[in-house]
């Protein structure tokens, strides 16, 4: 099963405690993924950061990505689940969320009729066929009609954002955008039209992060991923990430990691 950082126009499924192979940055650093994705937790429990909101997970945890959107979380030896991998370009098609959404089935038939879903899912996954293929499509439709109808059923105030949520979520969503540029905190701040002062206290109340560790974080997330799955030159990796030279780049990489970028490169 390959991984789904770079998940091309199929589906995929894999069990969620592989995300975490080659390191807790793995799960843990900000980051998104090119295609939605469906994770679904059936045991452990942590805490999970999306668009800058940090809340809890458990077991019966069902969490909707759409593609871009920044997310991190813990996942320590006890977490078991599934994640499925939505093509990429397939929301308008399969009718899928706009906004990632966090679902904690309480309900026994709820938890059963959603590992019903993926279970059917990854049966045809298996097969590889044509019809397969034609099949997974309906069942990822289920899927989708399923997320509508939980939305549906949520109380007003479950579904509700404050003004400071809104606020984290429009910075992560900026930083996705332009984490490979020089931007800076303040430079965020001025394009929300609000002072980095505000901004940071904001972040920190939503999960416990200012402002600059959220950016720092994305940063160095993706300078980890350059690193371990291709063979860029460092000083081109420090050039694409917005680093004015390849020895700030080095000295930043090393303050956030422990470790220089040659160093981690040659370890990973």
């Amino acid at each position: 099963m390959t991984d789904t950082t770079h998940p091309d126009s199929s589906f995929r499924a894999l069990p969620i405690a592989r995300l975490g192979v080659g390191g807790r940055w793995r799960t843990e650093a900000m980051r998104s993924y090119g295609a939605p994705v469906l994770l679904w937790f059936t045991r452990g429990q942590g805490r999970i950061t999306i668009n800058g909101v940090t809340s809890g997970y458990g077991p019966h945890n069902c969490i909707f990505l759409p593609a871009g959107t920044m997310h991190g979380f813990e996942m320590s030896s006890q977490v078991a689940g599934t994640i499925i991998v939505f093509p990429q370009d397939s929301e308008v098609q399969l009718g899928l969320p706009r906004d990632s959404v966090h679902l904690r089935l309480r309900d026994a038939d709820r938890q059963i009729e959603l590992s019903n879903l993926v279970d059917n899912l990854q049966r045809e996954m298996e097969k590889g066929t044509a019809r397969a293929s034609r099949a997974m499509m309906c069942h990822a439709g289920l899927i989708s009609v399923w997320l509508d109808r939980q939305l549906e059923a949520l109380d007003e105030d479950e579904v509700k954002h404050k003004s400071g949520q809104r606020l984290v979520n429009a910075f992560t969503a900026l930083v996705e955008q332009d984490f490979h540029s020089a931007k800076t905190v303040r430079d965020y701040a001025a394009e929300l039209g609000i002072t980095p002062t505000h901004l940071s206290r904001v972040c920190n109340n939503a999960c416990g992060r200012p402002a600059s560790v959220i950016l720092q974080d994305r940063v160095t997330y993706e300078a980890r991923r350059l690193l371990t799955e291709t063979r860029v030159p460092i000083k081109d990796i420090a050039a694409s990430l917005g680093f004015t030279s390849a020895a700030y780049f080095t000295r930043s990489f090393q303050k956030q990691t422990g470790q220089t970028p040659s160093a981690f490169r040659k370890r990973g």
